[in-house]
């Protein structure tokens, strides 16, 4: 008898820029905060080192830890949050970038998967993505980001 998979969210982008750029605005701070809300990514990045995302009042949306530290090809890291807030149950996921150079495109794959069946996260992400790295796409292109949370009525309305 065959297991059954779990889910997995697949999200595949083509962005003009270098995978140098790219991966800088997937690692860097000051990148983060321009497309994902003026939220944060902190790590010393490298295997095993922990990896938050801090919100502007210090708190964080989630943590994890580096798994994979390749640049700039491959960056993995778990991904860990409480979506009932403090005291409730952890949710842990696994999030993996692949950056691969066509010309003078960077084809960039998200893999989030590790889910449990009906965990609620896949939904969530399943809307936040593609929002965050349209967002990453515009700004890496047109040195603008999108508007963070535009999209959060739309998803609401789904």
């Amino acid at each position: 008898m065959k297991a059954a998979s779990k889910p997995k969210f697949v999200y595949r982008s083509y962005i003009a820029t270098t995978p140098e750029k790219l991966w800088q605005a997937l690692t860097s701070p000051e990148f983060t905060s321009r497309y994902w809300g003026n939220r944060t990514i902190h790590s010393v990045w490298e295997e095993g080192a922990p990896v938050e995302m801090r919100r502007k009042d210090g708190g964080h949306d989630w943590h994890g830890e580096v798994l994979r530290f390749d640049p700039p090809r491959t960056l993995a890291y778990t991904f860990c949050v409480r979506p009932g807030g403090e005291g409730a149950p952890e949710l842990r996921s696994r999030v993996t970038f692949e950056l691969k150079p066509l010309g003078e495109t960077v084809m960039l794959t998200v893999t989030h998967e590790d889910f449990e069946p009906d965990d609620s996260l896949l939904e969530s992400i399943s809307h936040g993505w593609p929002a965050i790295l349209s967002s990453l796409k515009s700004l890496l292109e047109t040195g603008s980001p999108l508007e963070y949370g535009a999209w959060e009525e739309v998803c609401d309305s789904e």
